[in-house]
């Protein structure tokens, strides 16, 4: 049977040369009397650096984080999985068209974990692709616009996006998307996000985790139990 890669494939492909520096400088501006040129060309101690903004970031000042703009080279994920995405509101998105770009023989897709596990289940579901791959050239065929002829193709259907993001949506996007309740694509793909820039970046790592791990609670209304809930929370503490 047929093996296929059903994980996401991400790429940092641009950030700021100094985040740290430069964070740093929008949060210590905001606390001194000295220029943001000064306070960023004569800053150098990291672990200084780092306080500070765990500390401006706990107090709820989160402004000081939106300066920092990220963007990702994003592909081999669903169309089900991209629709989740751009229901974030505070990025931006260049995505592959399904208008514009006419699929060519057997399009890619992707094969959920729960189906890909069961062979009988995967062949099934291997054959269906192939049968809608059939009936979209058909009507391509017949001179039916790409962009008409796109309405057979499923949320399987693999895409691909550049994707930019401010730190601050970042850090709200993996603290929602990295819970295990959220669907496991886009959990993958956005755990992916994270390991690339925290490969050059790992002072963030504290901040790119689930909320109940940022928050020390969990606020959902079906918790999985990794950490204790908001009212139970409030239960112990009186309140």
């Amino acid at each position: 049977m047929e093996e296929r890669n059903n994980k996401p494939i991400v790429k940092l492909i641009s950030k700021p040369k100094d985040m740290l520096r430069t964070v740093y400088t929008a949060c210590r501006t905001c606390y001194s009397a000295d220029t943001p040129i000064n306070i960023y060309e004569n800053s150098t101690d990291e672990e200084k650096m780092l306080k500070l903004i765990k500390n401006v970031v706990a107090s709820g000042h989160h402004s000081t984080i939106e300066h920092i703009q990220v963007s990702f080279a994003i592909s081999n994920v669903s169309r089900a999985c991209t629709h989740q995405l751009v229901r974030h509101r505070l990025m931006s998105f260049s995505q592959k068209s399904q208008r514009y770009v006419q699929e060519k023989g057997q399009f890619d897709f992707i094969i959920p974990p729960t189906i890909d596990k069961n062979p009988e289940l995967k062949e099934k579901f291997i054959s269906f692709m192939g049968e809608i791959s059939s009936k979209y050239q058909e009507f391509v065929d017949a001179g039916i616009p790409a962009e008409d002829a796109r309405f057979v193709l499923p949320n399987a259907t693999s895409s691909s996006l550049v994707a930019s993001l401010n730190l601050r949506e970042l850090i709200h996007l993996a603290q929602l998307r990295l819970c295990t309740r959220a669907q496991y694509e886009i959990r993958m793909m956005v755990k992916a996000m994270c390991d690339e820039i925290t490969k050059e970046e790992p002072w963030l790592k504290e901040y790119l985790v689930p909320k109940c791990e940022f928050n020390g609670f969990c606020d959902e209304h079906k918790s999985c139990g990794r950490k204790i809930t908001k009212s139970e929370l409030f239960e112990k503490a009186g309140i």
